[in-house]
């Protein structure tokens, strides 16, 4: 028992006073294991603490053991996300300035740029994006929105969940503008889109070819799944061709997807003829749970976690002015479908809900509102060019403060429908997806 007392010393703050011990692979643990093993009942290992006992030294053996296993080299994390043109973003990167304008987001700013004030470019996330206009790859930064100039959720997203996860990770991205979960992202499982009576009777009233009709939306019917499968596929079959430094023997794991779209579902009054009643998006939530269901069937991977983003243009409802009342109940509505497959008993532990209206801007837009009562004032006037032009100024001038106006030209870049080309309001939104990931790779 001597031996054993003078060899071990304070085995929490304990430090080997010789062996490198190193390991390329989880294969080469094996001899780092048996080394420890040896070590430490043979005395090789000296440590500075007092008396132990024999059971202390096993502990100490176990912890170091799984600590080795722990740092070995993990499967890339590979993330999905798709949807239409809110998930392709609109946000223009001239609009990053307005986070550093509010305490709240500036160190969310300070995340998304460069020491110099550029768009960080990551050096441990990549990304293949899919869209209108073509394959665009290389590592995360900004320029994979809509266009070059923009971001979507994607840029957030992925510094948040490398940030949250620690380790590396490959994003890919398919979207399109204009696109609808009843016809474009139709999934297999869904069966074919199937007219009502009243639309078919509208068809004919109009005078047009119903069998045309009908053909064309066949045709169209998950065209959008499909191609969405195809990218994902095509990317996961050679993953270096994306990510350079891809370690094949540890392989990669699908770790997520977010889904982000929905306009074109909640304006189409001939697919959803409710739509202004209580379950009259009932349809969609019935579309989305078989979505969820064939994504997770065509990867095999059934405990594929899914995010959803429920639409929130607008904000809160009950936020909504009087010149927005009308739209209350169909936006609630069609907000309480997206939302309804993560409360379903077969998929609450497995999908999850992001509120994105919790991240809309009310000063901007009301701000975006006031100016917009201003160009209604000029319309009255029938002016144009630049007599319009000074008129606008002039009001400008006498209704925004120099504060709300630096606000205004800062952090506006796109319509309200694209959460108003706001990178403010599109980096809140793909910082919430990443934590609502992570909170759900905890269940």
């Amino acid at each position: 028992m001597g031996t054993e007392e003078t060899n071990l010393s304070n085995i929490w703050s304990s430090s080997f006073e010789s062996s490198s011990i190193k390991a390329a692979s989880f294969g080469d643990y094996t001899g780092v294991i048996a080394e420890l093993f040896v070590g430490c009942f043979m005395g090789k290992f000296k440590f500075r603490l007092p008396t132990v006992s024999f059971l202390a030294r096993l502990c100490f053996f176990i912890f170091c053991t799984f600590s080795l296993v722990d740092g070995a080299e993990k499967p890339l994390k590979v993330f999905f996300l798709v949807g239409q043109s809110n998930m392709e973003g609109h946000a223009k990167v001239e609009t990053f300035e307005h986070l550093g304008m509010d305490p709240e987001t500036a160190p969310l700013l300070r995340k998304m740029q460069d020491p110099e004030g550029r768009p960080r470019v990551s050096d441990k996330v990549w990304i293949s994006y899919l869209s209108t206009n073509g394959v665009r790859s290389g590592r995360l930064t900004a320029g994979f929105g809509a266009d070059e100039a923009k971001i979507g959720p994607e840029f957030t997203f992925g510094i948040t969940m490398q940030e949250l996860l620690g380790e590396p990770i490959l994003i890919i991205k398919t979207a399109w503008g204009g696109k609808s979960m009843h016809t474009d992202f139709r999934s297999p499982g869904a069966g074919d889109y199937v007219f009502s009576d009243a639309q078919s009777e509208r068809f004919v009233k109009q005078g047009k070819d119903l069998n045309a009709i009908k053909a064309e939306k066949e045709e169209a019917t998950g065209h959008y799944y499909r191609e969405m499968m195809d990218h994902v596929k095509l990317v996961l079959s050679d993953i270096s061709q994306v990510y350079p430094d891809y370690d094949a023997k540890s392989g990669h794991e699908l770790a997520g997807f977010v889904w982000f779209q929905g306009w074109n579902d909640m304006v189409d009054s001939g697919t959803y003829p409710e739509r202004d009643k209580e379950g009259g998006y009932a349809e969609y939530s019935r579309l989305l749970t078989q979505f969820i269901d064939d994504v997770r069937n065509d990867l095999s991977s059934p405990k594929l976690r899914f995010v959803i983003g429920v639409m929130g243009v607008g904000g809160p409802v009950d936020r909504y002015e009087a010149d927005q009342a009308r739209y209350k109940a169909t936006h609630q509505n069609f907000r309480d479908a997206m939302a309804a497959p993560a409360r379903s008993p077969e998929l609450k532990d497995t999908v999850a809900v992001v509120l994105t209206e919790n991240y809309w801007d009310m000063e901007l837009d009301g701000l975006v509102k006031r100016d917009e009562k201003l160009k209604q004032e000029i319309r009255k006037l029938k002016l144009g060019g630049k007599e319009a032009q000074a008129k606008r100024e002039e009001l400008r001038k006498e209704e925004f403060s120099e504060e709300e106006w630096e606000v205004l030209e800062r952090g506006v870049s796109n319509a309200a429908y694209h959460y108003l080309g706001s990178a403010k309001i599109m980096a809140g939104i793909g910082k919430g997806f990443a934590e609502a990931m992570i909170d759900l790779q905890g269940n």
